[in-house]
């Protein structure tokens, strides 16, 4: 199962139009707004705010429960710290990490002054846990809910508000779980397995550019000017010769897709969003875009820094150094890497769909956008669209296959018109996703 290569969509109204959202009646615990114990939201000084913690690993059986809060911080980025949102004190939020098939109950309250939801991305859980607006109402300051969640999937999966996610998530409020696979021999033998947050944040006049009034940057997405590793902009890691490190990376941002090398190593891709992919197979670098995740081998088969990257046509970013010692690793699973694995339980739980991979599509769509008030000089593909039927007064309808920006692989890389893109918000700039056949749109 190989990656897209083309332009990267957030689809997650697409998914619950076409994905088939079934609902389970099943009892959950919503404990009425509390004392709001943050002591300080957006209004405080940030001085009284406490300093961002590294985050831990917490590591829970079936059955466990685990307290989670999110709430303001002081973090500094560079030479100045910033106001920041962080779960249990920390960006990225705790790694949770449960064995596959485990049930436990995160017991999440709202440490915030806004509304917000704790929504666990992948994850297949019980609908009235899933964290966004078709299953629940917004959790209010203060207030606790108890999620309970299963994990029947082994992999990398990651939790996030569902409330206004340009503005809490671009903030810090993110978080991994990882699902330990219940077979032994599911992933290749490495030394160590270690968790990448890849992100960028819009940084200008010494300020975050956020508005906590409505969502802007709507039409290109909100690109940053400071890319983040694990929530640092000078993220370091060691290591040791021979080692080989499982790394699981997850691409945080806000719309950057990242195309992440690390310079002078081999990288071996096993899997992605939904565990182990059929086959290993070896690249230079991967795509990720935002909100996916991807899982990679690496052998640092000989010592010195190997700089993290962010690859496009342009230029090579620097994300960060994985410094490797001289000494070796006790351990060594060289022969291991140098091998491509065949995923046995991939390919079995893919078999009983394979007959319908060669079937025509059994429903069409297209995404479009509708646009008013904003300045006419936005193409795609180089065509300027007259507004459709259905677009408003003086505004125009873009069609799917647009692409406004993008460079010769189909990819937007950087934000191509920061001028248009911020004067766009919720109110002028209307997404659709538009059923083919009988024109229906949304939801």
């Amino acid at each position: 199962m190989k990656q897209p290569k083309h332009v990267w969509l957030y689809f997650g109204a697409l998914l619950l139009i076409v994905g088939g959202v079934v609902a389970v009646s099943t009892r959950h615990e919503r404990i009425p707004p509390a004392e709001n114990t943050s002591g300080v939201g957006e209004t405080g000084t940030l001085e009284e705010l406490p300093e961002a913690r590294a985050p831990i690993v917490v590591e829970l059986k079936r059955g466990d429960t685990f307290d989670l809060a999110a709430g303001w911080v002081q973090k500094k980025l560079g030479n100045r710290s910033y106001r920041m949102l962080a779960y249990n004190g920390s960006i990225p939020g705790p790694l949770i990490k449960v064995p596959q098939g485990a049930d436990v109950t995160i017991n999440f309250k709202n440490d915030t002054d806004m509304k917000t939801l704790l929504h666990s991305h992948g994850v297949r859980m019980d609908n009235a846990f899933d964290g966004s607006q078709t299953t629940q109402k917004e959790m209010e300051p203060g207030e606790i809910f108890a999620y309970k969640l299963k994990f029947p999937d082994a992999g990398m999966y990651w939790y996030h508000p569902h409330v206004r996610e340009d503005y809490e998530q671009e903030l810090g409020l993110y978080g991994n779980y990882l699902v330990e696979p219940s077979d032994a021999k599911y992933w290749n033998p490495v030394n160590r397995e270690v968790a990448l947050f890849l992100d960028d944040i819009l940084i200008e006049n010494g300020k975050i550019n956020l508005s906590r009034q409505g969502a802007d940057h709507t039409l290109m997405g909100r690109y940053g000017n400071v890319m983040l590793v694990n929530g640092e902009t000078n993220y370091t890691l060691s290591a040791q010769k021979d080692e080989a490190i499982r790394f699981y990376i997850t691409n945080a941002a806000n719309t950057r897709p990242f195309n992440f090398a690390i310079q002078g190593a081999k990288l071996k891709l096993v899997g992605a969003d939904g565990g182990a992919y059929e086959k290993d197979e070896w690249k230079d670098s991967v795509i990720l875009g935002p909100s996916e995740r991807a899982i990679i081998e690496v052998l640092f088969d000989k010592s010195g820094p190997f700089a993290m990257q962010n690859k496009t046509p342009d230029q090579a970013y620097i994300l960060g150094f994985i410094n490797v010692s001289a000494g070796p690793v006790a351990v060594s699973y060289a022969k291991e890497f140098g091998e491509l694995k065949t995923h046995n339980a991939t390919v079995q739980s893919i078999a009983p769909l394979r007959s319908y991979f060669a079937e025509a599509p059994a429903k069409q769509i297209r995404l479009s956008v509708e646009m008013s008030g904003l300045p006419m000089q936005m193409q795609m593909g180089g065509h300027m669209m007259p507004a459709s039927p259905a677009g408003r007064p003086g505004g125009m309808m873009m069609g799917g296959s647009m692409m406004m920006g993008a460079s010769p692989d189909g990819i937007e890389w950087d934000d191509a018109n920061k001028m248009t893109g911020s004067m766009s918000n919720t109110d002028n700039v209307k997404w659709k996703i538009i059923d083919k056949d009988t024109a229906k749109e949304n939801m």
